[in-house]
């Protein structure tokens, strides 16, 4: 599961970088340049639109999102079940782990 979080994140953080760049490249142009066909950062671009594989791929994409939100969700119900049992529950006393007995402290 780890590996695909790592997977997962890898993927974002290529993506963000990505789209960063297109943000910095766009507010460097000036107002007065002509427009760039990717000028629409969540597009698809035009002249793929009727690529069955980007389709697929696109449609992939979307599942996986779908699947990740829901994993999310169900991950956020439990925190909050074990939050709720947790706070229901006696407090736990502190040990305390200072390496010496209680009676050593004392003389």
């Amino acid at each position: 599961m780890s590996d695909a979080v790592a997977a997962a994140r890898t993927r974002i953080d290529r993506a963000l970088t990505a789209l960063e760049r297109k943000i910095n490249d766009l507010k460097a142009r000036p107002a007065t340049a002509r427009p760039i066909e990717d000028d629409d950062l969540f597009a698809i671009p035009s002249g793929n639109a009727s690529d069955p594989g980007l389709r697929d791929r696109i449609a992939e994409l979307e599942a996986a999102g779908r699947d990740a939100s829901d994993a999310l969700a169900g991950a956020i119900d439990q925190l909050r079940d074990l939050i709720e049992v947790r706070s229901d529950a006696a407090p736990v006393a502190e040990k305390d782990d200072g390496g010496e007995d209680d009676e050593a402290k004392e003389d």
